[in-house]
C-alpha cells in the first residue's frame, strides 16, 4: 500500500469489502462474523501507514420505521457497557456526500441479532438504532491505537423482519456466501423459505445501497485527509 497512508475499512462480506476497496487510499478486510478473525485481519491491514478506520456494509436495524436501503451515519457505538463516540470530522463528511443519510446509535453485537423479538429487547434496553457485528471491534482498535474512526452502514432487514436460521448461518469464514449451509437449514426447515426470500431480496436492495453510498464518498471512503 501507499507510503502516504489509507484508511481501512471492516465488513463482514466479502462482498461488502469489494464495494469499499474500490475506493482509492481503501484497504479492506472481511471478518465473516467473527470477531476474532475480524480483530486479527485489522490488526494485520493497520500497519504500514493507516490513517484510520471505517466500519462499512450492511446492518439490521432496532429503531422501528428504519427500511432496507436506509443509510445511516454511526454517531457512536455500544457493546458491552462501553461507549465509543465516531470521529466528528468524518462523519460530518460522510453526511455531506450522502445528504439523505440518518445520523444514529451502533450496538456492536458479537452474534448476529435475528428474531424480531430480541431486536425490540435490545432497542428497548440500548436505544441504540441499527446493529451490526464489525463496529464495536473498529472503535475498540481504533481507541487503543489513537486513530479516527468512522460508521456507514445500510440498512438490510427492518426491525420486524426476521433473519431465518438460513440467513445467519449462511456465511463461509471468510464472508463469502456458504451455499450448502444454506440448502442444508432449508432441507431441515423449509417453512423457513418465505422469509429467507424476503431476506434476500431487502440484503439486495442494502448492497444497491451501499454502492451508491460508495460512489458519493470517493477518495478514503470520506477521508480525504491522506496526504
Amino acid at each position: 500500500m501507499q507510503a502516504w497512508g489509507f484508511v481501512v475499512a471492516a465488513t463482514g462480506l466479502r462482498a461488502e469489502a469489494r464495494i469499499a476497496e474500490r475506493s482509492p487510499g481503501v484497504v479492506a478486510v472481511a471478518g465473516g462474523g467473527d470477531e476474532t478473525r475480524l480483530t486479527e485481519l485489522l490488526e494485520r491491514a493497520l500497519s504500514g501507514g493507516a490513517r484510520g478506520l471505517i466500519s462499512f456494509g450492511i446492518a439490521g436495524a432496532l429503531r422501528p420505521g428504519l427500511e432496507p436501503g436506509t443509510c445511516v451515519v454511526g454517531t457512536a457505538v455500544l457493546s458491552d457497557a462501553q461507549k465509543f463516540a465516531a470521529d466528528d470530522t468524518w462523519s460530518n463528511r460522510l453526511s455531506i456526500a450522502i445528504p439523505e443519510a440518518r445520523h444514529g446509535v451502533v450496538f456492536g453485537s458479537s452474534k448476529a441479532v435475528g428474531e424480531v423479538g430480541a431486536k425490540a429487547a435490545l432497542y428497548q434496553t440500548t436505544g441504540a438504532d441499527i446493529v451490526d457485528m464489525e463496529s464495536h471491534v473498529v472503535a475498540r482498535i481504533a481507541a487503543e491505537r489513537g486513530l479516527p474512526f468512522a460508521i456507514l452502514r445500510v440498512v438490510a432487514d427492518s426491525s420486524v423482519q426476521r433473519l431465518p436460521p438460513a440467513a445467519v448461518n449462511g456465511m463461509k469464514p471468510d464472508g463469502t456466501p456458504d451455499i450448502v449451509a444454506v440448502l442444508k437449514s432449508l432441507g431441515t426447515q423449509p417453512a423457513q423459505l418465505p422469509d429467507l426470500m424476503r431476506t434476500a431480496f431487502a440484503a439486495r436492495r442494502a448492497m444497491a445501497g451501499l454502492l451508491r453510498c460508495h460512489r458519493l464518498l470517493g477518495q478514503g471512503l470520506g477521508f480525504v485527509d491522506l496526504g
